[in-house]
């Protein structure tokens, strides 16, 4: 088991997209707390899906798996779905494997919120 410590506050409110704020580290072990969060959150996530990223530190291969399962599974839904707060390494390796490409990425949450709900 690992130490690392990842928090999930999962906020909706009627009529406004659903918010996730996540952070600490999204790897092997912590994973399943999103993944868990995000299966809680009906399938369609009207009116849309943010995550707020801002807190998050590090991402491995496990999170990034757990980030796009929310993608394809708001997206089958008629959704949107967009990543706020990326700091500026994630938003490197980000870009570096494609993911900029797939994510809508946002700086803010406000800016995140107005992408999802256009």
């Amino acid at each position: 088991m690992s130490d690392r410590i990842l928090t999930v506050d999962v906020r909706s409110t009627p009529g406004a997209p659903h918010l996730l704020i996540v952070a600490g580290e999204l790897d092997q072990y912590s994973a399943p707390s999103l993944g868990d969060a995000l299966s809680r959150i009906p399938a369609a996530f009207a009116p849309g899906l943010v995550l707020d990223l801002s807190g998050l530190t590090y991402c491995d291969s496990t999170g990034i798996t757990v980030l796009v399962g929310a993608y394809r599974r708001a997206e089958a839904g008629g959704t949107r779905m967009a990543i706020a707060g990326l700091n500026a390494h994630l938003t490197r390796v980000f870009g570096t494997v494609g993911l900029d490409q797939l994510f809508s990425l946002r700086p803010t949450v406000a800016d995140a919120v107005r992408t999802v709900t256009v």
